[in-house]
This record gives structure tokens, C-alpha cells and sequence, in this order.
């Protein structure tokens, strides 16, 4: 059970601070806006512009290996304990990375928001660990 709550982590780590990121790297992304070509060539124009973006590639890669991570856990873990893990995690490795990256200004209600999902967390984490020792 420890493997598979820290694969868990791991994948919160990865959505976490990778969504600031990704966001970050998208801001400098301009729409172009050339009225001569056709919907279908600026589109593909903006995904080249992007795709060459490594602000925005290299986080994005990462985003997608914790979703590949995530399926694999999936196979192990009960849904009912990784979607709420995860998630809410995935709230708190968002909200550190944007205050380290100066997004936002630390809160102290930020503070006890992590302190109490982090307590939610361990409760559920605890209360299966208990079910499955019990079996």
C-alpha cells in the first residue's frame, strides 16, 4: 500500500507543479491573428508556436507522465482512495509552486488549507490502511 500512496504523491507532485508552470509558459504564446490564411493554417501556426515553446513543452511532458503514472496506479489502488489523494494534493503542490513562482502571495489561510487537506489525507490514507490490514 506505501508503493502505491507514493506513486499517488508522485503524481500530485507532477500535476501540482507543473500546472503553474504550464500556465506561466503559455503567457508569452500570442494568438496570431492573420487574416489571410485560413482558420486551419493559424492553427497549426499557434500549435508550432507552442510546441517550440520550451516554457510550455517541457512542463507539459511532465503533466502527461503523471497522467501515464496515474493509469498505472489506477491498476493497483482502489478509486475511491486515488481520485481524493490525488486530487487534493494536487491542490497543495499547485499552490506551493505558485507562491514560488511569486503567482501569488502566501496567505495564511493557504497555510491552514494545506495543513487541513493534508490532514484529510492522512485520514483516508490511515482508514484504508486499516481496512486492509483487517483483510
Amino acid at each position: 500500500m506505501l508503493k502505491e500512496i507514493s506513486l499517488l504523491i508522485l503524481v500530485a507532485v507532477l500535476w501540482g507543479s507543473t500546472n503553474p508552470l504550464i500556465k506561466k509558459g503559455t503567457s508569452t504564446v500570442k494568438i496570431v491573428n492573420v487574416t489571410h490564411q485560413s482558420r486551419f493554417k493559424r492553427l497549426l501556426h499557434e500549435w508550432q508556436i507552442l510546441l517550440l515553446n520550451f516554457s510550455f513543452i517541457i512542463p507539459f511532458g511532465l503533466n502527461q507522465l503523471g497522467s501515464i503514472l496515474y493509469f498505472f496506479a489506477l491498476q493497483n489502488v482502489d478509486i475511491s482512495i486515488a481520485v481524493p489523494v490525488t486530487n487534493s494534493l494536487t491542490f497543495i503542490f499547485t499552490a506551493i509552486t505558485g507562491i514560488i513562482l511569486g503567482e501569488r502571495k502566501p496567505r495564511k489561510k493557504t497555510y491552514i488549507g494545506i495543513l487541513l487537506i493534508l490532514f484529510g489525507t492522512c485520514i483516508i490514507c490511515y482508514d484504508r490502511y486499516k481496512m486492509d490490514i483487517k483483510h
